[in-house]
C-alpha cells in the first residue's frame, strides 16, 4: 500500500541500516512524483554528512549536478564529458544537450 516515493524511502532506510561506506543509487526519481523526487533527493544528499559515499546514476541532470562534486557525462555508453559538477553546469554541451539552455 506505499506510494512509489515510500517504496524507495524504505529501500534506502534498509540499506543504510548496515551502516555503508558507499551507497550506489540507479535512476532513485523513477517513476516518481516531484514531491517525493525532492524529498529523495534531501535524503541522499545528506549521506556524505554521514560519511557515506555516494554513487549516482541519474537522469535528471540538473538535480544530480546540484548534488554532485563529480560528474561523468554518457552518451551511447561512453564518457564524453567528466570533470567538477560545476564545471559540467558551465558547459555549452551540457546547457545544450541535457538542460535545454
Amino acid at each position: 500500500t506505499l506510494s512509489g516515493g515510500e517504496k524507495q524511502m524504505v529501500a534506502i532506510g534498509r540499506g543504510l541500516m548496515s551502516s555503508p561506506k558507499l551507497c550506489m543509487f540507479d535512476e532513485p526519481s523513477y517513476g516518481l512524483a516531484p514531491k517525493a523526487v525532492q524529498e529523495i533527493f534531501k535524503v541522499i544528499k545528506r549521506l556524505p554528512e554521514r560519511g557515506i559515499t555516494v554513487l549516482l546514476i541519474e537522469q535528471n541532470v540538473k538535480q544530480a549536478l546540484e548534488m554532485a562534486d563529480r560528474a561523468y557525462v554518457m552518451e551511447n555508453g561512453r564518457i564524453v564529458l567528466r570533470g567538477n559538477s560545476r564545471e559540467l553546469v558551465e558547459n555549452d554541451h551540457v546547457k545544450k544537450s541535457y538542460l535545454g539552455m
